[in-house]
């Protein structure tokens, strides 16, 4: 698997398209990035699957969070 992945997605408040350099080489990873367009916070769950050789992205607005 290559360390690093690039992939496009979706700001989930206004709609712009992101262009997000992956690091997966420390394994699965939970973080915040700020949108350019609309600075609003946004939260990305990267998860390494090292059998299948892939990396997924699922992206969600920091407000959807249910504590």
């Amino acid at each position: 698997m290559k360390p690093f992945t690039e992939r496009t997605a979706l700001c989930p408040h206004c709609g712009h398209a992101i262009r997000i350099t992956l690091d997966a080489s420390n394994g699965s990873q939970e973080f915040y990035d700020d949108c350019p367009a609309c600075c609003h916070a946004i939260h990305l769950n990267m998860t390494v699957n090292e059998l299948k050789d892939s990396v997924e992205l699922t992206i969600d607005a920091d407000d959807e969070q249910i504590f």
